[in-house]
């Protein structure tokens, strides 16, 4: 394996890369080096592109993020010989990842736009595109403050806490079990997500659809701030997102609990009725647009099983 495509292979895979745009731009940036380090003929190419799209779709099988991101890549393949196909797969990996970053900031102003003046913000995990929208608006001037989970057990929280404090946001972490308690102090939910399948369903972050429950219970506004890659095209013919369960040894040592069994899930799913609006850089949708997203927007293709 191409030694520049391993490193952000196990980066993704170790968790050293996280969140599902961070991990999108990165496989598309490992495509790139590949392009790039690739020594050999037009046939070699072809071959080790495909070796190289399923290592990078084995190091987070569940992401839809990353495999959008591969297929973006991949799918536009084209030439007649390996200048052309080394080109070609330089272009579309610099195309993504500008398409991505530019994403980024136009939901950043949609979603600035739904946050009242003087509002109490809640958010969970280390959403580029939820913070985009906090910080936002705090640059347009809003006088906001916000409340994040500490979201074990990668304790993605710390992340989002020094990025708002960093930008001279009002912050305070809270444990995710303290989420109901706080909820009589929140305005507004803002969240990020991994997957948004065609029903609207929004697969996110363990914990995410326990805050959208007690949000709902409190009639507090729940926002998803999420690319439109993220946006899952398999959900359309009636494939389930797979939730990704890690190991047991991010929650505790196995060895130091005799007879107990661990589970430890990635994500989950919150269902679109508990969603009060989707921010996405096409504008900011209902959930139960999914689908017309998927089929009107996304450029990238429904992947048959094998692959």
């Amino acid at each position: 394996m191409y030694a520049r495509v391993k490193d952000i292979g196990n980066k993704i895979r170790d968790m050293e890369i996280r969140g599902a745009g961070r991990i999108a731009r990165a496989a598309a940036l490992a495509l790139k080096y590949f392009a790039e380090d690739f020594q050999g003929d037009k046939d070699g190419f072809l071959k080790d592109l495909e070796d190289v799209k399923k290592y990078l779709l084995s190091t987070r099988p569940t992401a839809v993020s990353l495999r959008n991101a591969v297929y973006y890549v991949t799918n536009r393949v084209r030439g007649e010989n390996i200048e052309a196909l080394r080109e070609s797969i330089i272009k579309n990996a610099d195309e993504f990842i500008e398409r991505s970053e530019k994403a980024l900031e136009t939901i950043g102003r949609y979603g600035a736009g739904r946050i009242p003046d003087g509002a109490t913000i809640l958010t969970h995990c280390n959403s580029s595109a939820a913070l985009q929208c906090i910080i936002q608006a705090h640059r347009d001037g809003k006088d906001i403050r916000v409340f994040n989970t500490e979201t074990r057990p990668w304790l993605q929280g710390h992340i989002t806490a020094r990025t708002l404090a960093k930008e001279g946001i009002d912050v305070t972490m809270i444990v995710d079990s303290a989420v109901r308690y706080f909820m009589r102090d929140i305005d507004i939910v803002v969240v990020g997500a991994d997957t948004i399948a065609s029903n609207g369903a929004v697969i996110n972050k363990i914990g995410t659809s326990q805050i959208a429950l007690v949000a709902h219970e409190a009639r507090v506004p729940f926002i998803v701030c999420a690319e439109t890659y993220k946006f899952s095209p398999e959900t359309v013919i009636g494939k389930l997102v797979k939730i990704e369960e890690r190991d047991p040894s991010e929650i505790a040592n196995p060895e130091d609990f005799s007879g107990v069994k661990f589970r430890n899930p990635v994500f989950d799913a919150t269902p679109p009725e508990y969603i009060d609006a989707i921010v996405t850089e096409i504008g900011v949708i209902s959930p139960y647009l999914a689908y017309e997203i998927i089929k009107e927007v996304m450029n990238v293709g429904i992947e048959s099983e094998k692959d």
